[in-house]
């Protein structure tokens, strides 16, 4: 291999990196600032989106086992930002909302990185856009990663 092309390829993978980390940063700056955890702040911003669901839908969304997403619901509800309501039909289901003022404070939540990468992204020429989506399935393709699913958080 040259040492042009490995000087290329340690460019994507540090890229990767960098992308990976600010997503983080991005996530402990909020969850600093708000007093919630990564995954607490992935729930609100979920059902603020989303509305309720069960925890198992959320467990599956957010890609946290059942047992983790119990206690972050837990945690959530003694705060005051979600309840689980009992389903009438079938009392064994429980879908959490956002209380009121847990849906003021997933309104006050800093955009992620995913809202700034679209927003950058649709100031590209087409054909650029093209390309990266090109590049990043190939990326994916490397990394073997078509099985996980591309669900927001």
């Amino acid at each position: 291999m040259s040492n042009e092309n490995q000087a290329l390829i340690n460019e994507i993978v540090g890229g990767i990196r960098k992308l990976r980390r600010a997503v983080y940063h991005d996530y402990i700056k909020a969850s600093s600032q708000f007093g919630l955890t990564e995954t607490q702040n992935d729930v609100l911003r979920t059902l603020l989106v989303y509305g309720a669901m069960s925890s198992a839908d959320l467990s599956r969304n957010l890609y946290v086992t059942p047992a983790n997403i119990t206690g972050v619901i837990d945690r959530l509800e003694k705060k005051g930002l979600v309840e689980r309501i009992r389903q009438k039909t079938d009392r064994r289901v429980a879908l959490v909302s956002l209380t009121e003022s847990g849906e003021e404070l997933s309104e006050q939540l800093p955009d992620p990185i995913e809202t700034k990468l679209i927003s950058g992204l649709v100031n590209l020429a087409p054909e650029q856009v093209q390309a990266l989506g090109e590049a990043m399935k190939r990326l994916i393709d490397l990394i073997d990663a078509d099985g996980i699913e591309d669900a927001p958080f």
